[in-house]
């Protein structure tokens, strides 16, 4: 076990949706702590300057673009960590979109795109890593983003809850099979994080509700229990702790961390 700060040294943990958001906060708490880091996002421009942030705390950074949607693309991108960094040892499925609509209106299409990104790019990536830990004959942790939303369905969000009660099965499930190979499969459930993709749907709620702009991020920031939005920190320190040795005996568990917004 490393010492406080450096709990994961010598480790390689590969984040999906690593670009911006929490994606970004979880790479850069995850290096602090130790880890080199296999960066992964379909938008590479963003990549190389979180690249850069992970290199300035002192650690190796690998870049690779895909499509979480595409299951070759997921298995790539675990073999590129593997051959750039010297390792594979943690994966944090976190990249995930938005879906905000009524239930009565919501297109194929759009239930296509959130499923492919939210569950699909959730179930290959347990895949890719259940199966590349296997084969190096290793233990390793498999750590996947789910939400209050996989607690509890949302008006308007129920589609997006639905792959999120889908991330907290698949968690489950995958703990079950791959806990005799030592690999552990925990989640993480944000609330209201103060991120891009609630200024989506705080956007997009208005829009069908005729609220203004900015109401429904108010109304939910002013029923958390803490007070105060949910930074990308916040849901940083949880993995963090889902990646070190501290959650070496926690498996198939789907932790809230919302400042008090959803109780279970």
């Amino acid at each position: 076990m490393g010492t406080a700060g450096n709990v994961i040294a010598g480790k390689v943990a590969l984040v999906t949706g690593a670009g911006q958001g929490i994606g970004r906060a979880i790479a850069l708490r995850l290096a602090r702590d130790g880890a080199d880091i296999a960066l992964v996002d379909i938008n590479g421009a963003k990549l190389d300057a979180v690249a850069a942030e992970v290199v300035a705390l002192g650690r190796k950074a690998s870049v690779f673009i895909a499509d979480v949607s595409k299951r070759e693309q997921v298995v790539a991108a675990v073999e590129h960590a593997h051959q750039a960094l010297g390792g594979f040892d943690i994966i944090v499925n976190n990249a995930g979109v938005a879906q905000i609509d009524s239930l009565l209106d919501v297109s194929p299409e759009q239930v296509e795109r959130t499923l492919g990104i939210n569950v699909q790019g959730v179930l290959w990536g347990i895949q890719a890593a259940g199966k590349k830990f296997k084969a190096l004959k290793q233990k390793g942790k498999i750590i996947n983003a789910c939400s209050i939303a996989g607690h509890e369905g949302f008006a308007l969000l129920g589609v997006y809850s639905a792959t999120k009660f889908a991330v907290r099965a698949l968690t489950q499930a995958a703990a079950k099979e791959l806990a005799s190979d030592g690999i552990t499969v925990n989640a993480y459930c944000p609330g209201v994080v103060g991120t891009d993709m609630w200024v989506e749907i705080d956007k997009r709620m208005a829009e069908i509700t005729g609220a203004e702009v900015g109401a429904t991020y108010k109304k939910y920031v002013d029923g958390i229990a803490l007070g105060r939005a949910e930074t990308p920190e916040d849901v940083a320190g949880l993995v963090a702790f889902l990646a070190g040795p501290d959650a070496d005996y926690i498996t198939g568990q789907s932790p809230l961390i919302d400042g008090g917004l959803v109780y279970r």
